[in-house]
């Protein structure tokens, strides 16, 4: 029992913590003007992008080795439709590309290359969709922040030309409120860029699956068109 009282103990102050953080961004954006909602406006657009390509990414990924030898033992027994039949109920571009080629088997081997570069430039692009909004955004985000820190930092020294007087608090308070764009700016930028370096990478890694796997496929028609 006192151990389920320190595990509640450790959880309440966990959930206020939590809180105290929450509270405190809520107000450091309210501090920091007209220009923080650009800024989350622009995180909440690319952290939706972001999470849509990882989650289509991971469907996209599958495992590529036991693909191309249920394929090639498809091949082998049941020839070329019944390697079909395994590419049509597998997901992933490595399978699209695979069933593109084996749908002009029959054309020649140099048919079922020309399949397999056109189908994997499609399905590269398919891969890539979004990323270039994700870039926008992540160079964006700094920027509406350091235009934001720039205005504020105009409407300070109004303040101090009104006032007559340079006051330290006065200085202090709209120098505060300038940089808070800027801050929150970087903090966007940085989330979005560690999400979009994630995609890049694996894209680059399905891709290099997918003409591995190709080569693969071809030397496996040629293979069975020789014998």
């Amino acid at each position: 029992m006192k151990l389920l009282g320190n595990v509640s103990l450790v959880a309440q102050d966990a959930a206020a913590d939590g809180e105290g953080v929450i509270n405190m961004l809520v107000s450091y954006f309210n501090q920091g003007g007209d220009f923080m909602w650009p800024v989350l406006i622009i995180l909440i657009i690319g952290l939706a992008i972001a999470f849509e390509r990882v989650i289509q990414l991971v469907l996209a990924d599958v495992n590529t080795r036991k693909f191309i030898v249920s394929v090639k033992k498809a091949l082998d027994e049941g020839g070329v439709s019944a390697a079909e039949a395994i590419c049509a109920e597998t997901r992933g571009p490595v399978a699209s590309v695979f069933q593109a080629g084996l749908l002009r088997a029959n054309e020649g081997i140099d048919a079922v290359e020309k399949a397999v570069v056109a189908y994997g430039s499609i399905e590269m692009s398919f891969l890539e969709r979004g990323l270039v909004w994700l870039s926008l955004f992540i160079a964006l985000a700094p920027m509406f922040g350091f235009l934001g820190t720039v205005i504020g930092m105009v409407e300070a020294f109004d303040a101090i030309e009104a006032a007559g007087d340079i006051s330290p608090s006065l200085v202090a308070r709209g120098i505060k409120i300038a940089l808070l764009t800027t801050v929150f700016g970087l903090i966007v930028a940085i989330i979005l860029q560690f999400f979009y370096n994630y995609a890049v990478s694996k894209i680059d890694r399905i891709v290099v699956e997918m003409e591995e796997a190709s080569i693969e496929l071809i030397d496996s028609l040629v293979i069975m068109d020789s014998a």
